[in-house]
Formats: C-alpha cells, structure tokens, sequence
C-alpha cells in the first residue's frame, strides 16, 4: 500500500504587465488563466499606470501583482506563464518592448532560485523597479525579500527609481 504524500504549496508573486490592445481586459483574463492553469489566486493588486521602462519610444504599461497558491514548482510556473502569454497573443521581438502581456515570476515563497538562462528569483532587479514594488507592496508589505532581508514595503519606500506609477483602480 502507498501512502499519498501532500503536495506542498507555494506562494507565489507575479507580475502581469502589458500595453498593447486592451490592457485592462489582457490582465484580467491572464489572471483567470493563471487562476485556472497554476494555482489559487490570493491577492491581486490595483492596477498601476507606468511609462515604458528601458525602451521608452513606446505607449504606457498597466501592471498589476498577483499572488497564488501553487503545488507547481518556479520551473513549472514559468513555463505555464509562458504558455499563457501566448495563449493571450504574446510575441516576443523586442526586448522591454511593445506587448500584450507580459507575465514575470517575482518571489517564490522564500526560495532562491537561479537557472541561468531561464529563471532567476527574486527577481534580480524587482528592487530597482517602482512598477513592479509598488503594486507588490500592496499585496505583499510583510513578505521579506530572501536575498536582502526587507520588507516588500520598506523597499518600496526607499526606491530611487524615477519613473512614474500611477494607481488607478482599486
């Protein structure tokens, strides 16, 4: 006779991003997908209004975070992310450019992933990046970055990032 062992369950925090089309419809339905296709959704912030980052020449981002609980591993959540990105019509030309969604793997409980190539968690820049902390902060203030040992929320207030991050619906 074998015994069944429980899955473990992750939190994990994404990132879903996009600003071609409509923005606010891509987001929602990646959110549904995620919902159905990775794990149960926990939180999701407003969402944030952002000037492009890193390739500027392009139209505004809505961001928004999400956190749910999966039995998937980090590898698995990408590549399921990946799968939902182009579902919802994702084609990757440009690096940081134009797109209809865009899906990041921020945190994954507390683990500290690197994959070169393929996946590194944290994020290796979500510290630097207010379109990314500020909706996270909503979400997550208590969490403790695994590498830096703060709070989502006290590094969010001490970004330097000048970019502007509008909330705009709650």
């Amino acid at each position: 006779m074998m015994l069944n062992k429980a899955l473990e369950c992750s939190t994990a925090y994404l990132l879903l991003g996009g600003n071609l089309g409509d923005r606010e419809g891509n987001l929602k339905r990646a959110i549904e997908l995620l919902n159905e296709k990775i794990g149960k959704i926990t939180a999701v912030s407003s969402l944030y209004e952002t000037a492009a980052w890193g390739k500027t020449d392009q139209p505004a981002f809505l961001n928004q975070a999400v956190a749910l609980q999966t039995n998937l591993s980090a590898l698995e959540v990408l590549d399921h992310a990946l799968t939902i990105e182009q579902e919802l019509g994702r084609v990757r030309k440009d690096k940081w450019g134009e797109r209809l969604i865009d899906i990041d793997l921020i945190l994954f409980g507390d683990e500290i992933i690197n994959v070169p190539d393929k996946l590194q968690v944290p994020h290796p820049h979500m510290q630097h990046r207010k379109f990314v902390m500020e909706p996270l902060a909503e979400i997550a203030p208590d969490v403790v970055h695994p590498v830096l040992g703060e709070t989502i929320l006290a590094m969010s207030r001490n970004i330097e990032d000048p970019l502007e991050v509008k909330k705009i619906i709650s």
